[in-house]
């Protein structure tokens, strides 16, 4: 009796300690979802080591020193491109915009993200080139069809309008709305309209827009291809290239509200301390089918391609065969570089596995399971999904209306379509109407029926195009973080109709803002010549083939330039807005030392003739150029550069480990250091 009295109060106390223990982690969960939900920054108030990242708060590895070799090597400034900075201002006389213009300029904007921010530079050059007063360019046409929230209005849905007015004032006159008299002139179709073609000359818009526009007060550009002015421009235009990056750098900043979530994500990115990489990978299914790359994914990523590519001959956005080979395309360097090719070349490069990488870019073609390779080899990818919830999202999308009754539906069974039929059929005998069309239930994520139903691309839903507004404010944290990174590599620099993307405008920024950030621009064709070479032993690749890829990688940095001054430039100037924006600090100590480097010779063919900077830029060098050469000092030795390939753990952490001796390695590392100087 006194034993089982004992196990039944044992019993009952073991109910009540679980029981407080219930109530103790339901208010501690509620406690942390109030703060999270309702304090003023929300979970940017955590701590790093309490992380909503995917990744480990503490790192294995140990973080080699800011003025170690392999640091520099790794994260370290270009040193031929110090001496270059953002230079935008008139260097001659600049004449203010006049009062009395030929009359209004109205602009209607369509494409993505690059396309838009590509164009609006353009539009503002336009409108200086005719003296005509710029109405703020309208980037969506209508809200309420695309189910966005009406509180922003076109432009200011993604930038900035007041900012934009300001810090253009003294270049041209812009109103936020056509006069009202124009505006139901325009509701009328009584203006003229132009369907202006991509990268038009000065002369088009002289001879043929101009007459209209001194006859009408008003005329309307529709620009749909990411440009309307051509990219490079005659010598005695130059000032109007330093006016594109005015507009490009200086007057286009996004909305308040997605700036700061943006500032919020780098914040956080940034918390452990640590640098990281940008990588964008460029895989649109548009781009995919242009280039003629359906072949790289061997499954039904194929064919969805192929049915893009299809539909782009017959609109003659593409002019080769339908059919071509994938394989060598790739090898020619016409295709995207694979997130897995990426991985490998950063890790042979040097980069450990637990280096941030940051995934940018609204769309990876074939989803995350062609990210699979490259979250094997560096454990901490992350994107913006990872840095910042679902309610901050929704904040910069403003009040939206509840679109739930538009998605699809399950299709009523036929009898109820008969029996609903009969009802409303009329007087007897009628026959019975057709039942309704089935309603498609296609999901643009998962398996696209409508392939095989017809041979053009389905219409848009609402919800799609929300999704597609939606992917302009995602973009534009991208492209904060892409510019701010501290390495950025991009997996291809094209987009769905061959012009310069999403990648090739922050390179562009880049080189703008800050041109000795490490920014590789890899040679496709020459890397996969190398990936080939070893394909069979890829992830035990021997030495000379990581100094291979190692060199590679490094003469990208300032290569890479001379091939985007000649193949991006020509279609996009902010994709390489050298020399035109950019001057040359003067070190007096850096000329004695370099006057007769060949890489002088490398970065005039790179850069073009580069103006010098005005004095008053030159004399904050001075005050650090000892500094800088005992800096130079330390580039002598890096003997813990080199290791193994892909090693995570062991009883050395500093990079992976180190099957190569020491007296090799320095020598390895000093031809390194030499080469990128």
């Amino acid at each position: 009796m006194m034993k089982g009295e004992g196990k039944m109060l044992f019993k009952s106390k073991m109910k009540w300690v679980g029981l407080v223990g219930l109530i103790l982690s339901i208010f501690s969960i509620l406690v942390h979802l109030f703060l999270a939900r309702f304090t003023e920054d929300g979970v940017s108030d955590y701590q790093s080591s309490i992380t909503i990242f995917s990744w480990r708060p503490i790192f294995e590895t140990l973080d080699p020193s800011r003025t170690s070799p392999l640091y520099r090597r790794l994260w370290g400034p270009v040193k031929p491109l110090e001496s270059l900075h953002p230079d935008a201002s008139p260097r001659g006389y600049y004449a203010d915009p006049s009062s009395q213009t030929n009359g209004f300029l109205f602009v209607r904007i369509q494409g993505g993200f690059h396309e838009i921010r590509n164009s609006v530079p353009d539009v503002v050059v336009v409108a200086r080139l005719l003296n005509a007063t710029l109405v703020i360019p309208e980037i969506q046409s209508t809200t309420s069809s695309k189910g966005i929230s009406s509180q922003f209005k076109s432009f200011a849905y993604l930038y900035n309008e007041d900012q934009f007015m300001a810090a253009l004032a003294k270049d041209i006159n812009i109103v936020k709305t056509l006069p009202k008299n124009l505006k139901g002139a325009r509701r009328k179709k009584e203006i003229p309209v132009f369907r202006v073609p991509y990268a038009a000359s000065p002369y088009y818009y002289l001879h043929h827009v101009l007459p209209v526009l001194t006859k009408h007060s008003v005329v309307e550009l529709v620009v749909s291809d990411g440009g309307c002015l051509q990219a490079t421009l005659p010598l005695h235009l130059e000032e109007y290239q330093r006016l594109r990056c005015r507009v490009a750098f200086h007057a286009l900043r996004f909305r308040q509200e997605v700036q700061e979530l943006a500032t919020k994500v780098l914040h956080r990115l940034r918390a452990p301390g640590r640098p990281f990489i940008a990588f964008d990978p460029g895989m649109t299914r548009d781009a995919l089918a242009y280039f003629g790359c359906a072949e790289l994914f061997q499954d039904v990523h194929t064919e969805l391609i192929q049915h893009k590519r299809s539909w782009m001959i017959k609109r003659r956005i593409v002019k080769g065969k339908l059919s071509v080979n994938s394989e060598e395309l790739r090898l020619n360097g016409s295709c995207p570089l694979m997130p897995e090719e990426v991985g490998i070349l950063l890790r042979a490069y040097g980069y450990t596995w637990d280096t941030t990488i940051y995934v940018s870019g609204g769309e990876v073609f074939g989803g995350q399971r062609t990210l699979i390779p490259l979250h094997a080899m560096f454990e901490n990818v992350i994107d913006r999904t990872s840095l910042s919830t679902g309610w901050e999202l929704s904040r910069i999308y403003g009040r939206e209306d509840n679109l739930n009754g538009n998605y699809p539906v399950t299709p009523p069974s036929v009898e109820e379509v008969k029996v609903e039929a009969w009802k409303t059929a009329g007087p007897r005998p009628r026959p019975l109407p057709p039942p309704p069309a089935r309603p498609k239930s296609y999901n643009i994520e998962g398996w696209w029926g409508w392939v095989a139903e017809s041979d053009n691309e389905p219409e848009s839903t609402v919800i799609e195009l929300r999704t597609n507004a939606h992917k302009l404010l995602w973009e534009a944290i991208d492209y904060v973080i892409c510019v701010e990174a501290d390495v950025f590599i991009p997996g291809f620099d094209r987009d769905g109709k061959g012009h310069p993307n999403f990648a090739s405008l922050v390179m562009g920024h880049r080189l703008y803002q800050l041109a000795a950030s490490k920014t590789y621009r890899p040679d496709r064709r020459e890397v996969v010549k190398l990936l080939e070479e070893t394909r069979d032993h890829l992830y035990q690749a021997n030495h000379t083939w990581l100094m291979s890829i190692r060199k590679q990688l490094r003469r990208s940095l300032l290569d890479g330039l001379t091939e985007a001054s000649t193949r991006s430039k020509p279609l996009s100037f902010l994709s390489h807005p050298v020399p035109e924006c950019s001057c040359l600090r003067h070190d007096p100590n850096e000329t004695s030392r370099n006057a007769s480097s060949p890489f002088n010779s490398q970065l005039d063919a790179a850069l073009g003739t580069v103006q010098h900077c005005p004095v008053w830029m030159d004399n904050e060098i001075i005050s650090r150029s000892k500094d800088k050469e005992n800096e130079e000092d330390l580039d002598e030795d890096d003997s813990s550069a080199s290791g193994l390939f892909f090693r995570h753990s062991g009883g050395n952490h500093e990079s992976g480990g180190g099957e190569i001796n020491k007296e090799e390695a320095q020598l390895e590392d000093q031809d390194e250091l030499e080469g990128g100087e």
